[in-house]
């Protein structure tokens, strides 16, 4: 059997290339849909999840994408391939109607392997979240930035990309069946193994139109996607946030950040909270002791946490809906080295002394500060269904940045 391809019969690079691809497409296909499904039950606050929900979770959507991404070199790759070799001709080009058909599906498949895991990927790099893809090669993508609004667009894409990529196989499957059980010709015969007989086509009329017709049905599924609310954001709907009340305060914090990082599967995962409020009383001193006292309220439904924002809202971890805002009551202190915010964090029900060390800046009436603070997550019985770190681990680091002004006497 020949290596390349003639006007008649594909080579057995081209048949490699056609089997393996189809391969990889039923491999992660069904790997998604199932991890999908449970994902949905894992994502839902309502339903108890297990270590063993999530790890199988995690290791099905690992795999998916990790079959997704070789989807994707390998369709580059095939289509280079397509490009330097002759095509062999249609045996039905004398069947107008049909051969347009096929050569638009043609083009969606090309098209839909390339824009399928394409998505996928740039999903994946966006999401702060679980499931690695299964490769050395790291998890981020260049001039891809973390950004969930950027990782819900894609997964939608990637979601009605999938919708062609499906219709295009089902209708290319059905075109070989018919060609080789009703018109019993040598279509289908000639990319399997081996060599086959396959006779001279007839004269091909070649011309863009399929691919222009290709492109229409891609519009026309992104369309249907933007009018059925697809396109919708959906982290608009996600837990209620606690509602705060403005606070007095010696110190008006004008900027800052709160966020948590946990490790998921080996994994680091960073969140943030994006409504918290501070009532700062501070008294710089030469002297180490007493400096001032901070009281910091948390809405917990402000978390955004990657992939599992909605899970983290669950009743076995921060249990929105019970306790819609954590407490921070502190004493500052200033020390020989620095300075510390010591007193009661709240989460949930449990209330724990910590200490939050933290560098202070002050010039002037503007203050700047920066502390970091490692939680054990049991401690507030957050994830008890979890008790082991095989999927989630206990330690959880807080990250506190802000800088405040002193208000006006």
């Amino acid at each position: 059997m020949p290596i390349t391809n003639t006007t008649a019969t594909y080579g057995s690079v081209t048949k490699t290339f056609h089997w393996l691809t189809a391969l990889l497409i039923f491999t992660a296909l069904p790997l998604g849909l199932i991890a999908n499904n449970l994902a949905e039950a894992i994502y839902d606050p309502a339903i108890p999840t297990t270590e063993a929900d999530l790890t199988q979770a995690a290791r099905l959507f690992s795999l998916h994408k990790t079959v997704g991404v070789t989807v994707f070199f390998v369709a580059l790759a095939r289509i280079l391939w397509a490009i330097s070799q002759p095509k062999p001709g249609l045996l039905n080009a004398d069947n107008k109607p049909e051969a347009f058909a096929a050569e638009t599906v043609h083009w969606l498949l090309y098209g839909s392997l390339v824009l399928v895991p394409l998505s996928g990927w740039i999903d994946h790099a966006a999401t702060e979240g679980f499931a690695p893809i299964l490769w050395p090669f790291g998890q981020n993508l260049p001039l891809v930035p973390k950004s969930g609004h950027l990782a819900e667009l894609m997964a939608t894409l990637h979601w009605l990309f999938m919708l062609v990529l499906v219709g295009a196989l089902v209708l290319h499957i059905a075109g070989a069946l018919k060609h080789h059980v009703i018109d019993k010709d040598s279509t289908l015969r000639r990319m399997l193994p081996g060599q086959v007989d396959a006779p001279v086509p007839p004269a091909q009329l070649h011309s863009l139109m399929p691919a222009a017709a290709a492109c229409m049905v891609w519009i026309g599924v992104l369309s249907a996607g933007l009018a059925n609310g697809s396109f919708t954001n959906q982290s608009a709907a996600g837990a209620d946030v606690a509602e705060l009340a403005a606070v007095q305060s010696d110190w008006q914090v004008q900027e800052g950040s709160l966020a948590i990082t946990i490790s998921q599967l080996g994994n680091p995962v960073k969140g943030q909270f994006s409504d918290w409020t501070a009532a700062i009383v501070f008294d710089d001193s030469v002297d180490p002791g007493l400096a001032g006292s901070v009281n910091v309220t948390i809405a917990i439904g402000s978390l955004t946490l990657g992939t599992v924002t909605d899970q983290a809202m669950g009743a076995d971890f921060f249990d929105n809906t019970q306790f819609p805002t954590a407490q921070f009551d502190a004493d500052i202190y200033k020390t020989d080295t620095g300075y510390e915010a010591r007193g009661p964090l709240t989460i949930r029900d449990k209330s724990l002394d910590v200490v939050l060390p933290f560098s202070l800046d002050v010039q002037g009436n503007t203050a700047t500060m920066s502390g970091t603070l490692d939680l054990n997550r049991l401690d507030f019985d957050i994830g008890k269904s979890m008790p082991k770190e095989d999927s989630l681990a206990f330690a959880v680091t807080v990250s506190v940045e802000l800088t405040a002004l002193r208000s006006a006497q």
